[in-house]
């Protein structure tokens, strides 16, 4: 289930990317520069990529943590993680 094989970026720069275009509503290009400003040079073509290739596997991985969490609300954590951790382990990623 490793959904990142072969990447030349890390998971997680990929994973930051298409959730800032999916919940800031911000445009590839406005994406491209704030990772350019992190020090990470990308291109707004390769987060196009990104959005198509990941975007659906993510929105359903972070409703599915939504509901999780509506359900088992307790000092914004689920089953002793944080959200951030729960997200890894459903993509695959290594806690």
């Amino acid at each position: 289930m490793n959904h990142f094989k072969g990447k030349q970026f890390q998971k997680d720069v990929i994973i930051i990317s298409v959730g800032y275009y999916l919940r800031y509503n911000l445009s590839y290009r406005d994406v491209q520069e704030m990772l350019y400003d992190r020090g990470i040079n990308v291109s707004h073509t390769t987060i196009y990529r990104w959005v198509q290739e990941y975007g659906k596997l993510i929105y359903q991985i972070w409703n599915t943590i939504k509901g999780i969490y509506k359900k088992n609300r307790r000092n914004g954590t689920l089953f002793g993680f944080s959200v951030s951790t729960e997200i890894k382990v459903l993509m695959g990623i290594p806690a």
